[in-house]
Formats: structure tokens, C-alpha cells, sequence
């Protein structure tokens, strides 16, 4: 359990201590500035086929990346209360575009009945540790596959399969534990839980400032359900 805290701890301690140089670097070159920040505002939260929220929600992020080494935190807050809230912290490594590795600690506070961030016992931590791995695609093979695997707080994998049309995008997600709806006893049993297409496209404000928006159309055969969920980002 310490080392799951230590984890925890270092990656928000680099997140806080890269702030300051990355705000220093964006004074010397604002166009290259390492430093990212902004917000999505979705009219529903749904996480690999689950709905999360069932409700619009708020997405803040601020991330500071070096060489190919990405260092953040985002969270989700949805509008609704009670509902589901995160707040997570994440480092990952791209290498040449092309494979992304990384480690992510997802949280879950509970805004009604209270919590403590500093909790990491198994057995009542709201923290969920995932470590994964992408494949991003190739220029002439758009086509992405990913895996996560949460080790700590759960043992659920999740697995996506994703290939971009010129126009819009197509995606296929599998996984078992936290992501399925099975019967007690099932919770190792796969099941496709996330299937969809999505599209974006930017709003252009002036000539050189413009809105993305994007749009998806997400089922989860898993559960029976079925989301049309639209986003805006800044």
C-alpha cells in the first residue's frame, strides 16, 4: 500500500513542481509552450460504454509534457449531484508518435458523504491505479489498439480496438470486472461493452481562433444501453 501512495504522491508532486517551469518556458515561447490546460463540456459523461453521470459534465485538464513525457491531471464533474465525480492524475511516454505507455490513478470523491484523497487501503481507497498501452496508428493505417489493466483498488482489463475514416471514426471495446454487468461469480467474463462512431470538427471564431466540437454515437451491448453524446472543447 505504501508504494501505491508513493506513486500517488510523486505524480502530483511533478505536476505541481512542473507548473512553474512550464509557465516560465510559455513566457519565452508562447508557441511552444509545454504547458496545456482547458476544459470539455459533454452532455454526458460515458467512459468506455458507461455512463457515468447521467447528467452534462464539466471536464477540466492541465497537462505539462517534455520530450515525449506527459505529466496531468483532469477531472469530471458532473451537474447533477449526487453523481459520479473524478479527479485523476496521469503520466504517460509517447514514443515517435507512434506507442504511448502509461500509469494512471483515477479517483472517485464522494461530494455528498465526504472522503479522504489520502486513503489508499484497498479495501475502502475510492483510487483505482490502471497501468496501459497504445498503439496510435500509422499514416497510411489508422487504425489504434489499446489495453489497460487496473492493479490496484481492482483487476478489471479493458481493451479497444478504434480506425480513422477520412470523416469520422470507429471504435470496439471489450473488457471485464468494473466495465460488465454479469451475473455475482461472472465478474472475469468478458463482454463487448463499447461501440461507436464519432466525428469532430472545429468552429472557426476568427483566423486564428476556432471551437472543436465533436460528437459520438456510443452502444454498449453489454448493458443494452445506448448514448448519442455531444462536446465542446476550449
Amino acid at each position: 500500500m505504501k508504494k501505491i501512495t508513493y506513486i500517488s504522491l510523486l505524480l502530483f508532486a511533478l505536476s505541481i513542481s512542473l507548473a512553474p517551469y512550464s509557465q516560465l518556458q510559455a513566457q519565452d515561447d508562447e508557441s511552444e509552450s509545454p504547458i496545456s490546460i482547458g476544459a470539455d463540456l459533454v452532455s454526458r459523461y460515458v467512459w468506455r460504454g458507461t455512463d457515468l453521470g447521467t447528467s452534462p459534465s464539466i471536464q477540466p485538464y492541465i497537462e505539462v509534457g517534455f520530450g515525449g513525457f506527459a505529466i496531468g491531471a483532469l477531472g469530471a464533474y458532473t451537474t447533477n449531484l449526487p453523481g459520479v465525480q473524478e479527479m485523476d492524475l496521469y503520466a504517460n511516454y509517447t514514443y515517435n508518435d507512434l506507442v504511448t505507455v502509461g500509469i494512471t490513478d483515477y479517483f472517485f470523491p464522494d461530494e455528498i458523504g465526504g472522503y479522504n484523497y489520502f486513503d489508499y487501503k484497498n479495501d475502502s481507497s475510492g483510487h483505482i491505479f490502471e497501468a496501459m498501452a497504445s498503439f496510435n496508428g500509422l499514416e497510411d493505417l489508422p487504425l489504434s489498439a489499446m489495453i489497460g489493466y487496473n492493479f490496484y483498488g481492482d483487476n478489471s482489463f479493458y481493451i479497444e480496438l478504434g480506425y480513422g475514416f477520412s470523416m469520422f471514426d470507429i471504435f470496439l471495446g471489450a473488457g471485464n470486472g468494473i466495465y460488465t454487468v454479469e451475473d455475482p461469480g461472472q465478474s472475469d467474463k468478458f463482454g463487448i461493452v463499447n461501440i461507436g462512431i464519432s466525428a469532430s470538427k472545429e468552429i472557426s471564431i476568427t483566423d486564428n481562433y476556432g471551437i472543436p466540437i465533436s460528437a459520438a454515437l456510443i452502444t454498449n451491448p453489454n448493458s443494452k444501453g445506448i448514448h448519442l453524446v455531444f462536446g465542446i472543447s476550449f
